[in-house]
């Protein structure tokens, strides 16, 4: 079983507990906090937490359309510590109050967040790795915080970057995506490229320690780049010994990447160590 779907196993079994946290299911995944954060967003779209909420919520809603008489009752077992707190999340992610939810007595045409299935894309067949040391780089370019459900504003960073001048103190050719783990689940992604001393106005520059690497080649085109991610954090990092240090990860852009295309593959560059 991936590490995922023992998430949503546990999420699904233990949602009534008031207190589960994060720590508690990358507990039960044997998983680091941010190993299991960058599997459920790749694998899902979403954060395990506003995920674990959502669903919450959703039971909540399906009580109270039964008729629960208590709403307090329904909003601890929900997690929430007073009815008020609940009644601004319920109505933030359904437009009514509780209580309307009740009186009318169905869910029909509510945002209900349903218990999540993964699909077969996680099936995807990785070439093996190759394991490498790599120096210390440093990256200037454009840095942009993200959650998993707003992604999808990444390919317009690219563009931004684009309309800067190359610098005197470029190193190669490559461009590299680089993500950084955020609070809250969000991340940030720097896209950019290497250089040599200060970054260039209108820049940012991040400094990459020398670190030891499993870099995976992900052959097709980029607009499936998440599925080899996926699969990357989801299935190969839990069976191969090793795990995920949490620093900064990234994607290298060489020679081979087609722009104008999206064609010719692209570098994931994951850093590992030991269990």
């Amino acid at each position: 079983m991936s590490i995922v779907a023992k998430a949503l196993w546990y999420i699904e079994n233990n949602s009534a507990r008031a207190d589960l946290s994060l720590d508690d299911v990358a507990a039960a995944c044997e998983a680091s906090r941010f190993h299991l954060t960058r599997a459920f967003g790749l694998a899902t779209g979403r954060t395990l937490m506003r995920y674990l909420r959502a669903r919450r919520i959703t039971q909540a809603a399906l009580a109270l359309a039964d008729g629960a008489p208590d709403i307090l009752a329904v909003a601890l077992d929900a997690g929430y510590g007073s009815h008020e707190a609940f009644t601004r999340a319920f109505r933030e992610q359904f437009g009514l109050t509780p209580e309307a939810l009740r009186a009318r007595g169905h869910c029909e045409g509510l945002d209900l967040v349903r218990a999540l299935r993964l699909d077969h894309g996680g099936d995807l067949v990785l070439a093996a790795p190759r394991l490498v040391e790599r120096p210390a780089l440093t990256v200037a370019g454009l840095r942009e915080r993200y959650s998993h459900e707003t992604a999808a504003g990444i390919p317009a960073q690219w563009q931004r970057l684009a309309g800067h001048p190359v610098p005197a103190c470029l190193v190669g050719s490559n461009e590299y995506g680089v993500c950084i783990e955020a609070d809250g689940g969000a991340f940030d992604y720097l896209c950019g490229i290497e250089i040599a001393g200060r970054a260039p106005a209108g820049l940012v520059a991040l400094a990459i320690p020398a670190r030891h690497y499993a870099v995976f080649f992900h052959p097709g085109h980029i607009a499936a780049i998440r599925m080899t991610w996926r699969a990357i954090y989801d299935r190969w990092l839990p069976a191969s010994g090793l795990r995920a240090l949490g620093g900064p990860d990234f994607e290298r852009y060489d020679g081979r990447f087609d722009v104008a295309t999206g064609e010719g593959g692209v570098e994931i560059w994951i850093p590992v160590a030991a269990r």
